[in-house]
C-alpha cells in the first residue's frame, strides 16, 4: 500500500533519468570510433572491397570511423610511410617501396586474381601483335602497369623494348584516347572492357585467367603493425567480411558499385558478373604471385639478392583475422 506523501509517478522519474543517461552517453560512445584512413587509386571496381566496407558498415562493426581517399600511387607510399593514412590499398607501389627497404608490410590480400584487362583497336587480334604499339597504362609503377608488363613477357613480348606506354590516370581517359587513335591498346579494368566491346574494340586478354596475382588488399607502416596490432587485425576482419558480402549478395553490391563508381546499373552489373570470383574470401596473400611481383620489381631495380616474402609481409594478423571469423583454412 503506498505511504502518505510518495509520489506514485517514481517509477516514470527513473524512465525520466534513464532516457537522459542515455541521451548524454551516447554521443561519447558514438565519438569513440576510431579514425581509419585508407588510399586507395581510384573508387572503381579494384577497391570495391574498400568500398563495401565503408558503406555497408563494416569498418563501423570494427569500431572504426572511416574513409576512403583517392590518391595516386607515389602519394598513397609516401602517406602509409608517414601514418597519414592507417593503410594503403595500393599494393603494387607499395611492394616496391618495400623492396627499395621502406618501413611498409603487406598485411591482407583483397583480390587473389586481378580484372585487369587489355583492350586494343579492332585491327589488333593478340597480344603479340602489340610489339612496336604504343599502350595507355595508368602510371608508371602502379599494380596495372605491372601487371600489362607480365601479361606482355607471358606472350613473349619484352614490355622494355618492344611496347611504348603513355600514362593516361584513369580508365576513361584512356578509352578516350584509344578512341582517338592516340594509343594502340591500354590497360584497363571492367566495365571499360564491357564498354570497349561495344564500340568495335577487342580484348586481347584477361590477367585473371592466366595467372594469381596479390592485386589489392591492405599494406601500412612497420611502426602501426608494432604500435597498433588490434587496428590492423580489426581493419582485415572488415575487409574479409566485406569480400564475403560481395562473394555473395550479386545485388547489394552492384548498388554498391553503381554509388562507389557513379556509374550506370547496365556498367555496374558487367563489372561484377567479370569479376566477382577474383574477391578473396579469405583475404590470403597468393604467394606465388607475389614472388613473380617482387622478383619483377628486383630485377628491374637491379638486386641481384634473392628477396625473402617476410620482407614484404607480416600475415600474422591475417590468421588471427581468419581464425576469428572462421575462415582460416
Amino acid at each position: 500500500m503506498l505511504q502518505p506523501g510518495k509520489n506514485v509517478q517514481t517509477p516514470n522519474r527513473y524512465k525520466f533519468f534513464g532516457l537522459l543517461f542515455l541521451v548524454l552517453i551516447l554521443p561519447a560512445d558514438l565519438y569513440s570510433a576510431e579514425r581509419l584512413r585508407i588510399a586507395v587509386s581510384n573508387y572503381n571496381l579494384s577497391s570495391l572491397s574498400m568500398g563495401v566496407a565503408h558503406s555497408r558498415g563494416f569498418f563501423k562493426e570494427e569500431g572504426f570511423d572511416s574513409e576512403v581517399i583517392r590518391m595516386n600511387p607515389n602519394v598513397a607510399t609516401t602517406a602509409a610511410v608517414t601514418g597519414d593514412v592507417d593503410f594503403s590499398a595500393l599494393i603494387g607501389s607499395l611492394i616496391g617501396a618495400a623492396i627499395k627497404g621502406a618501413p611498409l608490410k603487406l598485411v591482407a590480400c583483397s583480390q587473389d586474381r586481378t580484372p585487369i584487362v587489355f583492350v586494343a583497336k579492332p585491327g589488333l587480334k593478340s597480344i603479340k601483335e602489340l610489339r612496336g604499339k604504343t599502350i595507355g597504362i595508368p602510371s608508371y609503377g602502379s599494380t596495372p602497369d605491372v601487371v600489362g608488363r607480365m601479361l606482355l613477357k607471358h606472350f613473349g613480348v619484352d614490355p622494355e623494348k618492344e611496347i611504348k606506354a603513355i600514362a593516361l590516370p584513369t580508365d576513361a581517359s584512356r578509352l578516350a584516347a584509344l578512341k582517338e587513335g592516340i594509343v594502340d591498346a591500354i590497360i584497363v579494368a571492367p566495365p571499360i572492357d564491357y564498354e570497349g566491346k561495344k564500340l568495335g574494340f577487342n580484348v586481347l586478354a584477361r590477367a585473371g585467367d592466366i595467372f594469381t596475382f596479390p592485386y589489392n588488399g591492405l599494406g601500412t607502416n612497420t611502426r602501426k603493425i608494432k604500435e597498433r596490432p588490434d587496428q590492423v587485425k580489426r581493419a582485415i576482419r572488415a575487409l574479409i567480411k566485406a569480400n564475403n558480402y560481395i562473394r555473395k549478395n550479386r545485388d547489394g553490391t552492384i548498388r554498391v558499385l553503381i554509388d562507389w563508381t557513379k556509374t550506370k546499373p547496365e556498367l555496374a552489373a558487367a563489372s561484377y558478373d567479370s569479376a566477382w570470383e577474383f574477391f578473396s574470401h579469405d583475404a590470403n596473400i597468393p604467394e606465388d604471385g607475389l614472388r613473380v611481383v617482387i622478383d619483377g620489381f628486383r630485377n628491374s631495380l637491379g638486386i641481384t639478392r634473392l628477396i625473402p616474402t617476410s620482407e614484404i609481409v607480416d600475415d600474422s594478423f591475417l590468421r588471427e583475422a581468419q581464425r576469428e571469423l572462421g575462415v582460416a583454412k
